[in-house]
């Protein structure tokens, strides 16, 4: 169980399945469960979940182990194997949420596959086995993370992803590569403001006033805006300010392992307001 799997191997021959039917992957020592994070859009004076993002829960003899930990032990050679195998986990479990029409944000890293053609053919692998799932495209959307990558890759990535029906989003805007020079080169659907830069942006008292114009540029490129780390109330009011059009964090619900029951009732925006800034930020991804 601890061996590092053949990278030549099939990724679906690290992926099993557990008594209730719920998919898991094996890596090593660890096992890997899919978890999902609701995404809420406001609709009068309530959030209502919309979507989830799809996050790995990675374990050690039963233990739970931070992603990043996880993810930073995983040899270059091996990301490519481990990254396949968590898509094809998130998709496999989409179907334990247990909520028909929620759109599925997926992440991905365009360095992970250095060989383009590749990539390609592994997107439209990926588009295929949609069916397979009980999926359509148009639920899908991918995050492109704000990793420095060639531009002509980038766009042939984001064409061909865009071709099989699936949307995309830029992930961790204001930081790192993802800045408005990508969204120009990419025109994504949506625009995910990175959580860490929301934070301290907020921490201003004019945070309100200069928001408000950063939203409406995006809107203006075409883009939704989704603001991800909501951790306190302070944060939220600045978001629903500004005019987002969705919201994932802390303060609102956590990401729960697949098959958890998911709560489809929309959220109290003034309960949310009144709450103490007590969340404590943990950090997941993939």
């Amino acid at each position: 169980m601890n061996r590092r799997p053949d990278r030549r191997r099939n990724v679906a021959e690290a992926i099993f399945a557990d008594e209730i039917g719920l998919q898991f992957g094996i890596y090593g020592e660890f096992r890997l469960w899919s978890a999902y994070q609701p995404i809420f859009a406001p609709r009068g004076r309530t959030l209502k979940p919309v979507a989830v993002e799809a996050l790995i829960e990675p374990r050690r003899v039963a233990q739970p182990v931070a992603p990043s930990v996880f993810f930073d032990s995983v040899p270059a050679p091996d990301r490519l194997f481990v990254e396949t195998m968590c898509r094809r986990l998130h998709l496999g479990n989409y179907s334990n949420i247990g909520v028909d029409d929620l759109t599925l944000f997926f992440n991905y890293d365009p360095l992970i596959n250095d060989h383009l053609g590749r990539a390609l053919a592994e997107i439209r692998v990926m588009t295929r086995q949609l069916g397979e799932f009980g999926l359509e495209p148009a639920l899908l959307v991918c995050e492109i993370t704000e990793k420095l990558a060639d531009d002509d890759v980038l766009v042939s990535l984001v064409r061909e992803m865009r071709r099989g029906g699936i949307r995309i989003a830029i992930d961790d805007f204001g930081t790192g590569h993802s800045t408005e020079e990508r969204i120009n080169l990419l025109s994504p659907d949506i625009v995910k403001i990175d959580g860490g830069w929301f934070a301290e942006f907020c921490r201003h008292a004019a945070a309100e006033r200069f928001f408000r114009p950063l939203v409406s540029m995006l809107h203006d490129r075409g883009a939704k805006v989704l603001v991800e780390g909501i951790e306190q109330a302070a944060h939220l009011r600045v978001a629903l300010d500004g005019g987002v059009d969705l919201l994932q964090g802390y303060l609102l619900p956590r990401p729960a392992r697949a098959g958890t029951i998911f709560n489809e009732e929309p959220l109290s925006i003034d309960s949310l307001l009144e709450a103490n800034d007590k969340v404590v930020p943990l950090h997941q991804r993939r």
